[in-house]
């Protein structure tokens, strides 16, 4: 299929010539990049989150040139080269691996079922961790990144337990909950990023300490 036909194709074909002959292109690396693929990611979320389907197409397509961007930059490594294909045959393994209730024998019949299979794929594909912490990325913003310790903190049997809270019942009055936190925090000259930083540190200690392990 020529890339004429195969709009995918056609994006990383505009990718290769941009990187070859633009100026600017060629002057950045991953590391250059990386606020530019922050940047993106926010802007569709927002895009999502207020249901701005045209904006989801066009911020998908940002996001999607920022994958073949580092691809084209990671295929002139003269180390370890690889380019989008093998980046996309990759994807495709790996999700074919995930999947053994679409592409195998396995069966689920609930989203449960599936995260089991998932759960488990991943497990045997990650057999060098020695911690369910190892893998979450520590440049991810705090509070992301307390939900996702969070979640991983109950598969080591720790359930972390706060001072308690004001009684929510939606997102909508959690949202109004954590901005008067922010609030107070800056009415007392309080980083509230770094609190829960620090405070995630210490459950991160918890949960190795309940497995036995040390930090990676």
């Amino acid at each position: 299929m020529s890339a004429e036909a195969d709009p995918l194709r056609q994006a990383a074909e505009v990718m290769r010539q941009v990187r070859a002959r633009c100026v600017w292109s060629q002057a950045m690396t991953h590391r250059e990049l990386v606020p530019y693929l922050v940047e993106e990611s926010a802007e569709l979320i927002d895009a999502v989150e207020r249901g701005d389907r045209a904006e989801m197409r066009e911020e998908l397509g940002d996001l999607l040139w920022q994958v073949l961007f580092h691809a084209a930059i990671a295929a002139q490594d003269t180390e370890d080269p690889f380019d989008i294909d093998d980046v996309a045959r990759t994807l495709a393994e790996k999700m074919t691996r995930r999947h053994p209730h679409v592409f195998g024998d396995a069966i689920a019949r609930t989203p449960e079922e599936v995260l089991v299979h998932w759960n488990a794929a991943k497990a045997a594909e990650k057999r060098e961790r020695r911690s369910v912490l190892d893998g979450i990325p520590p440049g991810m913003p705090a509070l992301a990144r307390a939900q996702k310790v969070l979640g991983r903190a109950e598969k080591a049997g720790i359930v972390a337990e706060g001072p308690g809270s004001p009684s929510v019942a939606s997102e909508a009055e959690l949202g109004e909950a954590l901005l008067a936190l922010v609030v107070t925090a800056r009415a007392r000259g309080w980083d509230a990023e770094r609190a829960l930083r620090e405070r995630i540190r210490t459950l991160e200690d918890d949960v190795r300490a309940a497995e036995g392990s040390e930090p990676a």
